[in-house]
């Protein structure tokens, strides 16, 4: 009875873990198709029709004083006309010296007080305020909006760009979020995993004409789109909330690989797992929130919001290393007979996150920062325990610099 018991979980654990790979080794897999990059065929038709739309950049700001002012004075650099975007900061918790450099930049700064902060009620603020400016005032009427984090920082023809694919009919676009920082471990793993995230969510995704997955910043939207769904975000997982409103209007969300937004990130196991804990917060949330949708997805041939659903329900990859290791040995000690199809299970997956990672961050460094993983796993479980399916406060994840 104990064995049957022992091989009865064993078989269902593995078909359980071995969903959520299969789903990674796919789209890795479909990354590695050759697609021909639509940019210069987009530049040849804007050129024969060319128009420089008006920008809104936003910057939601929650206690970023130590490094908001170093990314608006490199956003402003951007090689395009300066009437054409207007930059947008909202200003939540920093301080007054903070405030008073900022507000002597060519920007616009808002400064709400918010009695429970998010970023969704920032973005929402601030478009209250350009609606309320833009009552018979040309200046403050845009084509498109720029959600950019307080630690973005972008390159001098980002707006040119965007420009271009904007004019070619793309509603919503993510752009090349990757790391501006990667010394340390954690920092240097969370760096990779964002790429792989890159690889197969995003232009995997996009390959197979399905939509990217959106991920907080980098994003530019359609004016009139986005001011429609933006005051429908109610949780501290934005992206996500947004991400399936879109999907459920049949919104195709473009991931522009060759627009880098260059992000700060998480260098300290603390950071980590708060960082964490609102991802996995606003996963299970999402996951809560779609899964009634299906029914209304199936039959309508929804296929975008349906993969979106199923990737909510995917285990994290990091636990998924862990997981299948620790089975592997503990079925290799217990029952060897077992213990193959665990091992083939990890090599699999470890060959498509090596395809996943781009060519140029394989490296036998970041290889061997693979010895924290385990210790960032343990508190990723940790977080497990404290999932509020109900809260929508806001996780501010700190900078260290």
């Amino acid at each position: 009875m104990f064995w049957t018991i022992l091989h009865t979980i064993d078989i269902t654990l593995w078909v359980i873990i071995a969903a959520s790979v299969a789903y990674v080794v796919f789209f890795a897999i479909i990354s590695l198709f050759y697609e021909k990059d639509d940019f210069a065929s987009t530049h040849a038709t804007v050129l024969q029709k060319y128009r420089q739309r008006r920008f809104l950049i936003l910057y939601p700001a929650y206690h970023e004083d130590g490094v908001i002012l170093n990314s608006i004075d490199k956003f402003l650099y951007q090689d395009y006309p300066t009437d054409k975007f207007q930059v947008v900061v909202i200003s939540d918790h920093m301080t007054d010296e903070t405030n008073r450099q900022l507000s002597a930049m060519p920007i616009t700064l808002l400064t709400p007080v918010f009695e429970k902060s998010s970023k969704a009620k920032a973005m929402q603020f601030a478009i209250n305020y350009v609606e309320e400016q833009g009552a018979g005032n040309g200046e403050w009427e845009f084509d498109n909006v720029v959600v950019l984090d307080a630690d973005n920082v972008v390159e001098p023809d980002f707006l040119q760009k965007l420009n271009i694919l904007c004019n070619a009919g793309y509603e919503a676009i993510q752009c090349h979020r990757c790391a501006k920082n990667t010394a340390g471990d954690v920092a240097a793993l969370d760096g990779a995993s964002e790429e792989i995230n890159n690889t197969i969510f995003r232009k995997a995704h996009n390959r197979l004409g399905l939509s990217s997955a959106l991920i907080g910043s980098g994003m530019c939207f359609d004016y009139q789109l986005f001011r429609q769904n933006v005051f429908r975000l109610s949780t501290a997982g934005e992206d996500r909330e947004m991400e399936a409103l879109l999907l459920r209007q049949k919104v195709f969300i473009k991931y522009a690989a060759e627009i880098h937004v260059f992000d700060e990130k998480v260098s300290n196991k603390d950071n980590f797992q708060r960082q964490r804990m609102r991802w996995m917060t606003a996963q299970v949330q999402s996951l809560q929130r779609q899964l009634p949708l299906i029914p209304d997805a199936i039959m309508h041939g929804n296929l975008n919001f349906i993969d979106k659903t199923i990737q909510q329900a995917l285990i994290p990859r990091s636990m998924l290393i862990v997981i299948i290791t620790m089975m592997a040995l503990f079925m290799t000690v217990l029952v060897p007979t077992w213990c193959a199809k665990w091992w083939w299970l990890l090599a699999v997956l470890a060959l498509a996150l090596y395809i996943a990672i781009p060519s140029q961050m394989r490296s036998r460094s970041l290889f061997g920062k693979a010895i924290a993983i385990p210790g960032l796993v343990l508190r990723m479980l940790k977080n497990l325990l404290h999932i509020d399916r109900k809260n929508t406060d806001f996780l501010h994840t700190t900078h260290d610099q």
